[in-house]
């Protein structure tokens, strides 16, 4: 079986605006590159039950979302979150997508699946938008997993910098639900200490101060492939933020390129010794376009390698 590539062109739709950070050149310089992989199989997401979208996110938010969105123009979500009259297709795809890859993946069309996708989704709350992000997308797409394919044990890993509130909001208290997160601290969005470890100890944080290079964050990852083990996940979910390389303007750690081989690779190895190789991986964050090129390509090369 070979790996998938999940996505659809309405990313392109979705303006944040002049100068704004996450604008849709992100997707098109991943996609442009993987294009030349010919290995790859690409699909486009197909239409999915908005009723997964409401189990991730309170019916009130997603009414205040949809009514949110502009005619013409842009409109604020929150300081950072810019809707225009094209995000409310970009934002509804980038669900689709990670709910067609998982689909793809437990029919054993694919191994395993990447989705180039934008508006980004892990800092998006139950019933908050924020950083950039409009929906939550790995929260739907574990949710997805828990009702559709009634499995218990999903484990969410977030190597993005920043760390993903939502996804931690909304997985609390669900004990199905491990979400593990390395990430910048203190540093944008506030949380992510590692006292916050869940209702049911399914939060694992690993805060890492700025200026934190390679060597050091593989040794501290060695904490992310241990929580894994001992919960023994059916399907992994990456949520894959490059925005920890040494070139982004956005933070300070100095991860290279080819660490996000390593980071995919080893999480694969544990992944492996129970599920089997059943992933999907989605994009957050990263705002270098060619650090984001390089290292989304070295992540596909070790899902590929899976």
């Amino acid at each position: 079986m070979k790996t998938g590539i999940v996505t659809t062109d309405s990313y392109l739709n979705h303006d944040t605006g002049q100068g704004h950070p996450e604008r849709a050149d992100r997707v098109s310089v991943i996609i442009e590159n993987l294009k030349k992989n010919k290995k790859l199989i690409w699909k486009k997401p197909l239409k999915f039950d908005s009723k997964y979208l409401k189990i991730a996110h309170n019916s009130d938010y997603i009414d205040e979302v949809e009514n949110s969105f502009p005619k013409k123009g842009l409109h604020f979500l929150d300081g950072d979150t810019i809707v225009s009259p094209g995000s409310r297709q970009a934002s509804s795809d980038a669900v689709a997508s990670i709910i067609t890859a998982i689909d793809s993946v437990q029919k054993k069309e694919f191994k395993n699946v990447f989705c180039p996708v934008r508006p980004p989704g892990h800092h998006a709350e139950k019933d908050k938008a924020m950083g950039f992000c409009i929906y939550n997308n790995v929260a739907v797409g574990a949710l997805y997993l828990l009702e559709k394919y009634k499995l218990n044990k999903v484990a969410i890993i977030d190597f993005d910098v920043h760390h993903g509130n939502g996804t931690q909001n909304i997985f609390y208290e669900n004990e199905k639900v491990l979400y593990i997160s390395t990430h910048q601290y203190p540093f944008y969005p506030g949380t992510g200490a590692n006292n916050e470890k869940g209702k049911h100890n399914n939060i694992l944080n690993i805060p890492l101060p700025a200026g934190t290079n390679s060597e050091e964050y593989m040794n501290a990852y060695e904490h992310v492939l241990k929580k894994m083990r001992e919960f023994k996940p059916e399907f992994l979910l990456f949520s894959a933020g490059f925005d920890a390389h040494q070139d982004d303007p956005l933070a300070q750690f100095k991860l290279k390129s080819s660490d996000f081989y390593h980071i995919t690779k080893r999480a694969l190895m544990v992944a492996n010794e129970n599920i089997n190789s059943k992933v999907v991986s989605i994009l957050e964050g990263g705002y270098d376009l060619k650090a984001l090129r390089e290292s989304s390509e070295y992540h596909l090369n070790a899902l590929q390698e899976n």
